[in-house]
This record gives C-alpha cells, sequence and structure tokens, in this order.
C-alpha cells in the first residue's frame, strides 16, 4: 500500500468555520494514525473573491489548534508549488486533452446568451435550467460549430471556457468511506466549466489534477460536495488515472438550530462559528472565534472530533494522541451533527480543569494584563489559577474568579452583610485583624485556628463571620475559602483590606 497522503484545500476567502477545521483535524488524524503526510493546498483559483489576508489566518487556525502541515506553502514539500494560482499551466494542458480526447469542449456563449439560455428553459417549465447534453446542442460551442469555426474563434483570442462533456445516459458510482456506496445518474448533471475564461481552472479541474499530482490517497471533505462526485469521477476516468483515484469520505454536516451551521446563526445565538476572531476587509465587520472567546485549542479539537465521530464507548473527553490512536473513518457517523454551544462550553470547562497551570499561565497573565491588573510574580499567579481553573468555564471567567488575588476590590457588596452587621461583630473584625498582625507563619492553618479561637472567646458562631470576612477580602459573596484567599493575598494585604472593611460596614 502506498504511503497515507491526505490534503485540506481551504479557498482564502474568509473566516475558517468549525465545520472546516473539522475536516482538518479528520484528515490530520487520519494521516498521524497511519503514519502518513498531511498537506494544505490553498485553492485560490476564485480571484473574484479572494482576500489577501485570509491565506494567513488559516495558518494562524492551525497552529492555534496544532493542526501542524507536513507540506504547505509555509512549510514547502516535494509536490509544490502548494498554491492553486502558481500551477496555472499546469490546469490548461489537462483541459486541452480533455477536449482532444472528446472528453471536453470549448463553449464561446457570451454572459447574455446563457441568461437567454436559461430563461428560455424557465418558460419552457424546464425542471433543470442548465447548460446539459441537451440545451448544449443549441449553443455556441465546439460540438455545434465547424472545425473552421472553432479555429477562427479560437485564433481571434475569443473568449471562451472549456466544459467536460458529461454523457447523457450513463450510471456512475463509487463507494464512499462512510455511506457505501453511491450512485449517479450522469443525464442530470450539467455540463460544468473546467477552464474559466481567464485561464484559471474551477474547483472541479483543479482538485482532480493536483490530487493526482500530489499523489492524495485520500480526500475528506464536507456532503456539500456530493453532488459534483459524477464530475470528478469522470474526470479520473477520462484523464486515465482511475487507478490512482483516492479514496473518498463526505463528512456530515455540522447543524445548526435551523438546519446547517452558518455565520448568522453564531450572531443570532451568541456563540462563535469560526475558530478565531474574523474581520471582513470590506466591511470591517469582526466575527468573534472560539480562541477570543476563550477556549482552549484542546477542547476546541476535541469537541469537534466528537461532533460526528465516536469510538464506540462511553468516553468523551479525548487528548490529540488519544484522538489519533481511536480514529477511524468507519465511525464518522453519516447523519448530521447538531452544534451544541452549552455542550462546547463543558468541553472547555473540563479541559481548563485538566490542564496543568504551565499551560493556563500565559493566557490568564494576558487576560489579566489586559484588564489593567498587575501581576506581581508568576509564583502568586500560578497559585491563584490552581484555587480558581474549578470555577472557571472560560478563559475570560479567570479575571472575574482571581482579580481580587492582585488588586485590592473597589467596590464591597455591603448590601449582603448589613441586614446581620453588628457592633459585635465589628469589635470581633478590629479585634481579628490585630490578631493577623502579631502571627509569624502566614499559613491557612493558623489563620483559621486564630478566627476560630477568637470567635468562641467572643461568644459568636463562625459561620456568621464567614461572609462579611469574605466580603471584606474579594468584595463579594463567591469565591475560593476564605482562608485560602488570606493565605495567598499576605499579612499586609488581608489587614488592609479588614480595616477598609470597617469604614464601610
Amino acid at each position: 500500500m502506498s504511503k497515507v497522503r491526505v490534503r485540506f484545500a481551504p479557498s482564502p476567502t474568509g473566516g475558517l468555520h468549525l465545520g472546516g477545521v473539522r475536516t482538518v483535524l479528520y484528515n490530520y488524524l487520519f494521516a498521524k494514525k497511519h503514519n502518513g503526510d498531511f498537506i494544505v493546498r490553498i485553492e485560490d483559483t476564485d480571484q473574484t473573491r479572494f482576500v489577501e489576508s485570509a491565506e494567513q489566518y488559516i495558518f494562524d487556525c492551525l497552529n492555534w489548534c496544532g493542526l501542524e502541515p507536513d507540506e504547505s506553502v509555509l512549510h514547502g514539500g516535494p509536490y509544490g508549488p502548494y498554491r492553486q494560482s502558481e500551477r496555472k499551466e499546469s490546469y490548461r494542458q489537462y483541459a486541452e486533452q480533455l477536449v482532444k480526447d472528446g472528453y471536453a469542449y470549448y463553449a464561446f456563449d457570451t454572459k447574455e446568451e446563457l441568461e437567454k439560455m436559461r430563461e428560455d428553459l424557465k418558460t419552457a417549465e424546464n425542471p433543470s435550467p442548465q447548460y446539459d447534453h441537451t440545451s448544449r446542442k443549441k449553443m455556441k460551442n465546439s460540438l455545434t460549430l465547424t472545425e473552421a469555426e472553432v479555429k477562427d474563434l479560437l485564433v481571434n483570442s475569443t473568449p471562451h471556457v472549456i466544459r467536460i462533456k458529461m454523457p447523457e445516459n450513463e450510471v456512475i458510482s463509487f463507494t464512499d468511506m462512510i455511506r457505501g456506496e453511491i450512485s449517479f445518474e450522469t443525464g442530470l448533471v450539467d455540463d460544468k466549466v473546467l477552464l474559466k475564461a481567464d485561464g484559471m481552472p474551477t474547483y472541479h479541474l483543479a482538485v482532480v489534477v493536483d490530487d493526482y499530482l500530489m499523489k492524495i490517497t485520500h480526500a475528506f471533505r464536507g456532503e456539500e460536495w456530493l453532488p459534483s462526485a459524477p464530475v470528478h469521477l469522470l474526470l479520473w476516468k477520462y484523464l486515465g488515472w482511475q487507478k490512482d483515484m483516492p479514496q473518498w469520505a463526505h463528512l456530515p454536516l455540522i447543524l445548526g438550530p435551523n438546519g446547517k451551521l452558518s455565520k448568522r446563526d453564531g450572531a443570532k445565538y451568541g456563540f462563535p462559528v469560526f475558530a478565531m476572531n474574523w474581520a471582513d476587509p470590506k466591511t470591517n465587520e469582526l466575527t468573534e472565534g472560539f480562541k477570543e472567546k476563550g477556549f482552549l485549542p484542546e477542547a476546541f479539537i476535541n469537541l469537534l472530533a466528537v461532533l460526528g465521530w465516536n469510538d464506540g464507548t462511553e468516553q468523551e473527553l479525548y487528548s490529540m494522541p488519544e484522538l489519533i490512536e481511536k480514529f477511524s473513518m468507519d465511525r464518522v457517523h453519516v447523519a448530521g451533527a447538531k452544534f451544541d454551544y452549552e455542550k462546547a462550553k463543558w468541553f472547555n470547562h473540563e479541559w481548563i480543569k485538566k490542564v496543568k497551570v504551565s499551560g493556563l499561565r500565559f493566557e490568564v497573565k494576558n487576560l489579566l494584563i489586559k484588564n489593567r491588573i498587575t501581576v506581581p510574580d508568576d509564583s502568586l499567579l500560578d497559585k491563584t489559577i490552581e484555587l480558581v481553573k474549578d470555577r472557571c468555564t472560560l478563559l475570560p471567567d479567570f479575571v472575574q474568579q482571581s482579580s481580587f488575588f492582585f488588586k485590592t476590590p473597589e467596590q464591597l457588596d455591603v448590601d449582603a452583610v448589613k441586614p446581620k452587621w453588628s457592633d459585635e461583630k465589628r469589635d470581633f473584625f478590629i479585634a481579628y485583624a490585630e490578631k493577623l498582625s502579631g502571627i509569624g507563619n502566614w499559613e491557612l492553618g493558623i489563620l483559621e485556628a486564630a478566627f476560630k479561637d477568637l470567635a468562641a472567646e467572643k461568644n459568636i458562631k463562625p459561620g456568621e463571620l464567614q461572609l462579611p470576612l469574605r466580603i471584606m477580602l474579594v468584595g463579594g459573596k463567591f469565591g475560593p475559602p476564605v482562608f485560602q484567599i488570606a493565605e495567598l493575598i499576605g499579612k499586609n494585604e488581608t489587614i488592609k483590606r479588614i480595616n477598609n472593611a470597617m469604614k464601610q460596614f
């Protein structure tokens, strides 16, 4: 068996949708499981939709996800160039060969003539107003013109395209790795353009030529490409490459609340649909990504892996090595997988709990600095992260859950204390602050023991004093155990916060 070679072939036209990242992931996992190569090929043949910043954005997304290509524009490799726009001449020779062999033809129809053809077919109530085996007989192409007329048009550089000549009555089939055998009637498929008037190939020609020249063994793509499969099957056959055709797998859709998940769903329901922030260069509209929302790459990859696949067990959390070991295409579902944002957040929460403190430090530190919170040293930061990470679902939660370790609260929830506040409690905290000032060994157990001993001495239940102390130290009613907070913020800060609170209570 030849070495496994898979590819992800994005078009640099916009943000990288989570469906696209899942396609990358399944390619990557399959390649790594079989000790193969993962290739990224940029499909930039549609120059009308090309966005200059999109290519680098795609690689930034892959880098964040930990999906490193073996070959690409950035990584090089023996089968380059890895941009289709740089392979332009190779496509023309194959398109011309198809014409020569009778499998394709020149079409000289103008835009107006094409529009008239479609309108005439609609008027005749044709259910499929397209350029196909029937309508091509009335159009301006090398099948209806004389050889001399065609030659004259070509010599005069008359704008034209090359179209595949779809057979009228054939049934062709292939075996999909997920869906089994799939058959198509060629008479229902239109004569797709293979080479455009500007000399650039369409996806249909380019994907076949590139997969052949790059020795791709397996091609995984979304199920929306199934209608194009008969065209691609015939191109592999017509070009004489049928025995080298990759095995195909058409992945299930990722569904939103109302059908295929879209950018519109994200805007409407308040969740990201792109891997990373994407700013539309034309409108400057910013679409939030999973990274900026506060997802860990480990969680993002995990949730995408199980969005359409499972290993047959109840396991839900997988590391990348586990995914590589357990992934197989025969466990990918046929039906669409519904995206659940609450479940996505659950994955992130679980991964925040799993990841080591060192794996969170950089992001948490940057978030705190972004919120104008000074982090004095990494030692305190690490202890803080360890203390609060089980309470965090998204990375920005660390700001709310830990800011009081580094910054004296600007406001205290006085209303939560006042109803049960008393002079006795005031006296207690004044005495407790004095007692703390005399403690040399600043440890949690000693701080708690001093608190309870003083409460017993003052004949006050410790439970009645815990909430006021918490609000003095953190500003609100929630947070980690209060004596752990006191231990971390230190003696001077603890005493200062108690004394400041006395002025407000």
